[in-house]
């Protein structure tokens, strides 16, 4: 038998059982060292961690398909939570347990090939920088902090438990998941929670902001305390991550839970997620509802069996199970009495040594919860298997140096660390156990949450799973939602109402912000979690609805035949040229009478037609806009306005001719006679033509869509094309316009025979009165009124000159037929 050596050390709990049990488990054959650093004083849960490592070695002592002819054995070590003393067992391992060194000691196998522990992050940051220098592995089963991932620091360390990185990742999961986005966070001043609290604040920062950040001393301070609740009290965040131990985190409860600080939504980190001493009904309503990251538990099969093996020795009174059984069932070991003065004692209860331990629940007997413990047996079992990977090597087939092998009889750490960075088995309970490149854990957590159960007690129930692999690409958190009566929400501004879009406030974290509702032609529609901080524009044929939160086809406007605007330009046109055609008809049937005759009856005949023409041709500006009537309704109109202004302009003409022709010896009037005044009237009109089939050639009118002058609607028009052709034609009917102008007004005053310059002055003046004022009245007008204005001057300037030049006419032929006699002229001329 080879006997692994314990150190002994004076009030630490539970330390003869583990004492006993040692000597119970080395079988003959090699004996393997392995050892835990945790077995913390006083603490009844350390201890439990500590027997779990004696209970996995033992079962695979006792299994003979791993390390068969091997006995694995362990040596314990109690930190008592002080760095110091961590520091001092690790030393003591790699030297090993004699103070005196001799030069033996120095040749062989080491005292121990692995260490398993510690549990704190802190400890484990220290032991690691001296356990890697020797390369010794270290797998730690509670261990949190992301730095022991770096490899260059930490060569030798491993661990069972995922790292906070990981932890922080489903936190973030949790917290996007509930669509939280200001959250204030606490952690303790040391490795554990700075660590974890820089990780989480750059997750965070991506999605949603950080309110507050506050350190809670690992030291209790109250005055520290009372500053972190009055952070807690006056910030609007109402989700609250707090990195700490079940140890640290104790006074920060005990105080809120005094003060009444109630809804808040607590997520606790692994450290204190299951701490079932702050779970209370006390506590409850502060903290009621907590959610929590925690280790995943498995249930290990005879563990609990295991730990009610425990007997007392009621013969030293330095026994700690002896100690731990009086304080268990109140009582006293008589053996223990008589070693003190019995009679200052009042009377007590004798122990008798066969109480039953499983009668009492106790978290000691309780191993529902087992999540370190769990992490501890996983640990033992992946050094065992990396032992039984050495051990099963064959020679020239092996990793080190000329495919060499180790000796299992004289295995160095170095090499039992090449055999663990490359472990991967699966536990009874079927998880898979394996180490990462950093030597983490796969990363796989149950999500709690703090409940009453529906016999009113507190229970910290798994409701949910995040587990990193179970895909290969993203995180996946698995939550069962039946549990919430009410989501709480957190955030620093209320997700802005669809139509509207973030602002951001001066000086103030991204999740502040105003909401300003979003410009004319753009919308949003997201909203919370998903919304964006941008307004998307309606596509072009669409505009915003006065919400803004959804693209209207634009309304399409055009002057049509269906509206009253419409109708009354239409039948205004309609009446005009029907107007027209009953003074023709009325001239045509008096066309022998001497004030037809007296005027040029075929110009007038013309002039008739033409203006019947310019009446029609407004027409062709009522409609939707087409390739054929956008290009008619600009031939029509200046072709049929410059034949008009033609006739009046030959007729302002003839009578001015007529005039001169009676003065005596003045014979002009046969250089302009019937034939040449079709002519002129032709050349005007030819001229007209041209420019207008040159224009067409060039840059032909088209329909087009106009959004330019009025976003929400779409306005129907026809394009100009070339505003170089349409300026020319308009400039030819002024030019023309202003030649007759100045014609009739120089006739004005001939003798009242040939009054009709007087009506032409009168017509001409209306005429270019309306085309001119026709210009701004054009430009400042929006959509189909644009149009109604170019119709109302048609019809305007047609009427005028209809009714100036032959109202007059019509008043004698039809109401006073005597004076259209040639008589009558005479008399009158006289």
């Amino acid at each position: 038998m080879i006997y692994c050596p314990v150190l002994f050390e004076k009030n630490n709990a539970f330390w003869s059982v583990i004492h006993k049990l040692q000597y119970s488990i080395i079988k003959n054959a090699g004996c393997v060292i392995l050892t835990l650093l945790n077995f913390q004083c006083i603490l009844l849960m350390f201890a439990i961690w500590a027997l779990t490592m004696v209970f996995a070695i033992e079962e695979i002592n006792r299994d003979p398909t791993i390390l068969p002819n091997i006995t694995l054995g362990y040596r314990l070590f109690d930190n008592c939570m002080r760095l110091q003393v961590a520091l001092r067992a690790a030393t003591t391992l790699i030297t090993g347990m004699n103070e005196v060194l001799t030069e033996s000691d120095c040749k062989g196998p080491p005292p121990v090939v692995a260490v398993i522990g510690d549990p704190l992050s802190s400890h484990s940051i220290a032991i690691s920088r001296i356990l890697g220098l020797f390369h010794l592995p270290m797998v730690s089963y509670y261990a949190t902090c992301s730095c022991l991932s770096n490899k260059l620091e930490y060569p030798s360390f491993f661990r069972t438990v995922p790292s906070d990185a990981f932890q922080v990742k489903a936190m973030v999961q949790l917290i996007k998941h509930y669509g939280w986005s200001w959250v204030g966070i606490i952690a303790t001043e040391d490795d554990y929670g700075q660590y974890a609290a820089k990780s989480f604040q750059e997750e965070m920062n991506k999605f949603g902001c950080i309110a507050f950040i506050e350190n809670l001393p690992v030291i209790s301070e109250r005055a520290k305390i009372l500053e972190v609740v009055n952070t807690i009290k006056h910030s609007t965040a109402k989700v609250i991550v707090l990195f700490s131990t079940r140890v640290d985190a104790a006074p920060l409860v005990k105080e809120i839970t005094e003060q009444n600080i109630t809804g808040r939504q607590w997520i606790a980190s692994e450290a204190w997620s299951t701490a079932t001493v702050l779970a209370t009904e006390e506590n409850f309503g502060a903290f009621g509802g907590t959610f929590g990251i925690a280790v995943r538990r498995g249930d290990i099969p005879g563990l609990k069996n295991f730990l009610l093996r425990i007997n007392p020795n009621p013969v030293s009174i330095q026994n700690l199970a002896t100690r731990f059984w009086e304080k268990m069932f109140d009582c006293k070991f008589k053996e223990n009495l008589s070693m003190t003065n019995s009679s200052t004692l009042p009377e007590v209860k004798y122990c008798t040594g066969s109480e039953d331990v499983d009668s009492k629940q106790t978290p000691y007997t309780d191993v529902s919860e087992s999540r370190a413990s769990y992490n501890i047996y996983k640990g033992v079992y992946a050094l065992a298997h990396s032992l039984n990977k050495l051990a099963s090597c064959e020679n020239g087939k092996g990793p080190f140096e000329n495919k060499s092998c180790a000796s299992i009889t004289n295995v160095q750490p170095w090499q039992l660390m090449h055999y663990l960075k490359g472990i991967n088995f699966t536990t009874h309970l079927g998880e898979r156990v394996a180490f990462d490149k950093n030597g983490d854990a796969l990363a796989i957590y149950d999500i709690v949450n703090w409940q009453r159960d529906s016999s009113g007690k507190i229970e910290i129930k798994t409701v949910g799973v995040y587990d990193k692999a179970a895909v290969t690409v993203s995180f996946v958190l698995f939550l069962t939602e039946s549990f919430l009566c009410e989501i709480p929400e957190s955030v620093c501004s209320k997700s802005c109402l669809p139509g509207s879009r973030k602002a951001n406030k001066k000086g103030q974290p991204v999740c502040c912000f105003d909401c300003v509702l979003c410009t004319e032609g753009e919308i949003s529609t997201q909203v919370g979690k998903c919304q964006r901080n941008k307004c998307f524009k309606c596509p072009p044929d669409f505009w915003s609805n006065p919400e803004r939160n959804t693209c209207l086809m634009k309304q399409i406007e055009f002057l049509s035949y269906e509206e009253t605007m419409g109708i009354i330009l239409a039948a205004s046109a309609i009446f005009g040229s029907c107007l027209s055609f009953g003074v023709l008809i009325v001239f045509v049937y008096n066309r022998h009478t001497p004030v037809v005759k007296a005027n040029n009856s075929e110009l007038s005949f013309l002039l008739l037609v033409s203006l019947s023409l310019c009446f029609l041709c407004s027409l062709c500006f009522i409609g939707q806009p087409s390739q054929l009537n956008c290009l008619l309704r600009h031939i029509m109109f200046g072709v049929s306005f410059v034949l008009c202004i033609s006739c009046i302009l030959v007729k302002t003409v003839v009578v001015i001719m007529a005039f001169k022709a009676t003065l005596p010896g003045n014979n002009m009037m046969k250089w302009f006679g019937v034939a040449q005044q079709r002519g002129t009237v032709f050349i005007f009109t030819v001229i007209q033509s041209i420019i207008c089939i040159t224009w067409l050639i060039t840059a032909p009118p088209a329909p087009s869509k106009n959004t330019k002058y009025q976003n929400a609607k779409i306005i129907f028009e026809c394009d100009i094309g070339s505003v170089t052709g349409f300026s020319f034609l308009l400039g030819y009917i002024g030019l023309l316009s202003l030649v007759c102008f100045v014609l009739a007004f120089l006739a004005r005053n001939l003798p009242d025979t040939f009054n009709e310059a007087k009506f032409i002055t009168f017509s001409m003046l209306i005429f270019c009165s309306v085309w001119i004022s026709f210009i701004p009245a054009y430009i400042s007008s929006p959509g189909k009124y644009t149009v109604a204005v170019e119709i109302f001057a048609i019809l305007a300037s047609s009427f005028g000159l209809l009714l100036s030049i032959f109202a007059p006419k019509c008043y004698i032929i039809l109401l006073k037929p005597e004076k259209n006699t040639k008589k009558f002229n005479e008399e009158n001329s006289k």
